[in-house]
């Protein structure tokens, strides 16, 4: 089922300095890209949708996804995923241990052949026991997606995933991760410097000065 998250006039504040002021609605499979500056409250803005916005900071507005605010819920109730710059994958566990950390709990089997399926679909089949510190930078950024993915989120924000992945490796990445968005239907915010990015994503530019 497609989802919907709405940021009803959500005004952020610094202290008493206004970073930014945002009224949209991003509506499944579409990707709402925010640019601007370092310190312009692009990752604060994605704090204040996760619920883990930092002291100093406060603000107005709602958020919405799906019939639920979710303003005031904690973060883990949310629902709302994230790809950070780094993987961010747990070198304790396996490839299939990591992905599993974060699926919602039930039949053991099926998870493992859902996690199977998974690998198999973004060119990692038979890779579920390797050790993450193992894989290249790009097999990294898949597994962190889809262990995203597989915790089965209503929203996905995505803060610079692709910025330290070489040039080819970027693309192919980036098409993969939007192509997953599509598929699952996802609304997908994005923040990143580069233009590419924002041309790549194919939806709404919001420009933070």
């Amino acid at each position: 089922m497609s989802s919907s998250l709405q940021i009803k006039n959500l005004e952020l504040y610094r202290e008493d300095t206004r970073l930014l002021s945002i009224d949209e609605q991003i509506f499944g499979g579409d990707i709402l890209t925010v640019m601007g500056p370092s310190g312009s409250g692009k990752s604060s803005f994605l704090n204040w949708l996760t619920g883990t916005l930092p002291s100093g900071f406060h603000s107005t507005g709602e958020a919405w996804l799906n019939d639920e605010n979710v303003c005031s819920l904690p973060p883990h109730l949310r629902h709302i995923g994230v790809l950070y710059q780094d993987p961010l994958l747990f070198s304790h566990l396996s490839v299939a241990g990591n992905i599993a950390f974060a699926m919602p709990k039930g039949n053991k089997k099926q998870r493992q052949e859902k996690i199977e399926q998974a690998l198999e679909q973004v060119g990692l089949a038979g890779m579920g026991k390797r050790h993450p510190d193992n894989l290249s930078g790009g097999q990294q950024a898949r597994i962190a997606l889809l262990r995203t993915l597989l915790s089965e989120p209503k929203a996905i924000l995505l803060d610079e995933p692709f910025s330290k992945l070489d040039t080819q490796l970027r693309v192919d990445t980036r098409q993969l991760v939007f192509d997953q968005i599509r598929t699952f239907k996802l609304p997908a915010i994005m923040v990143t410097h580069d233009h590419s990015d924002a041309e790549a994503a194919g939806g709404k530019v919001i420009h933070l000065t």
